[in-house]
């Protein structure tokens, strides 16, 4: 069989298949536009079970896209606090203002001005609309082209943008009326569940294995092909902890770059030492008493690594270049990135340990 023959075959397979197999996800309980968009959203670079409990609080606190768009800075934030990639929410609240300013408040029906919406692409636009309104607009990510590359035993690089559109426009005439959005979801589901990303395929389960190129001649191994990414650059930072009377000094970030607009602990560029902290700090006018601990992590965004070294300083003062925050503060309105708020549980956790 050719490629397009091979594509052919898989709606006869893989929509039954879904309805046996498909796991019990709280997205998937309907069709509305509004969750189907949140959880492809919220999905993007994150595991399935990370975003289970986001998804629900979020529609708990923000049950419509109104909601969405009127909600405050912080609340977002705060609702989002450790799914990372904090462009994704933002860009969400974007998008909701469109709907509401641009279509009346009714999520657009159409793959074109679903893809004009902020924040989203081809592969969100084509889950969207095949999902919500049954067009046969193709939904092609990393499991996607794992899979049509092992299928079909296409040994291009699947990083090209190139190779996305081609596979986008190979599946788009198969689309089996009546049934779009379970067949873009099958396709998800096997990718996720069968055609694993990392380890062997699990073949013997496979639906489509009686297709597979790459399971008749041992390929999967090599598929799919990958073309080398830039090494991620690495970044050196000293993170302050200051803790004053029950009180914790955050800033905001800068409106750009990365972590735009968010939530922080003091820090400077570099890896400063304990004599150089404490004069950092008190440089700031926080008045440092005491060095209580010091810990080194490493948290890695896309395309940089942060090797960051905390000091926890107890203070005399709390000047008001910082905002102190209570402890309650910091658990409801406060979010802090994952990249920063791993300093505040391990002090937590060291807290804990002391006591017991």
């Amino acid at each position: 069989m050719n490629k397009q023959e091979i594509l052919a075959r898989l709606p006869q397979i893989l929509p039954d298949w879904y309805r046996k197999n498909a796991r019990p996800l709280p997205w998937r309980r309907d069709r509305e536009p509004y969750h189907v968009w949140l959880s492809e959203i919220m999905l993007q670079q994150t595991r399935v079970e990370a975003v289970k409990g986001y998804y629900e609080r979020f529609l708990q606190r923000l049950p419509t896209i109104r909601d969405l768009a009127e909600a405050e800075p912080d609340t977002l934030t705060k609702l989002w606090e450790g799914l990372g990639y904090y462009s994704r929410v933002r860009n969400l609240q974007a998008a909701a203002r469109q709907i509401q300013t641009l279509h009346g408040g009714v999520f657009p029906d159409s793959y074109e001005k679903i893809r004009a919406l902020q924040g989203i692409g081809d592969y969100t636009a084509g889950a969207i609309a095949s999902i919500c309104f049954e067009l046969p607009t193709p939904a092609v990510d990393g499991n996607v082209l794992r899979i049509i590359s092992r299928l079909t035993l296409d040994e291009r690089d699947v990083l090209l943008p190139q190779v996305r559109k081609d596979v986008a426009a190979s599946l788009a005439p198969v689309y089996p009326e009546g049934q779009c959005g379970v067949f873009t979801q099958s396709l998800m589901e096997l990718g996720a569940t069968v055609c694993l990303p990392n380890g062997a395929p699990r073949c013997e389960s496979c639906p489509a294995a009686s297709v597979c190129m790459a399971r008749q001649t041992g390929a999967w191994q090599r598929l799919p092909v990958k073309g080398k990414k830039a090494p991620r650059q690495v970044r050196e930072l000293t993170v302050f902890v200051l803790r004053c009377d029950g009180k914790t000094a955050v800033r905001k970030r800068p409106h750009t770059g990365l972590l735009a607009g968010l939530w922080e602990f003091p820090n400077v560029e570099g890896k400063l030492s304990a004599e150089q902290a404490l004069e950092t700090a008190q440089a700031w006018g926080t008045g440092p008493r005491d060095l209580e601990m010091v810990l080194e992590r490493q948290h890695i965004f896309t395309h940089v690594v942060w090797q960051m070294r905390c000091f926890y300083i107890r203070c005399a003062k709390t000047p008001e270049g910082f905002t102190w925050a209570s402890e309650d503060e910091l658990d409801e309105r406060i979010a802090l990135p994952t990249a920063f708020r791993m300093f505040r549980q391990a002090a937590q956790t060291e807290e804990t340990n002391s006591e017991s």
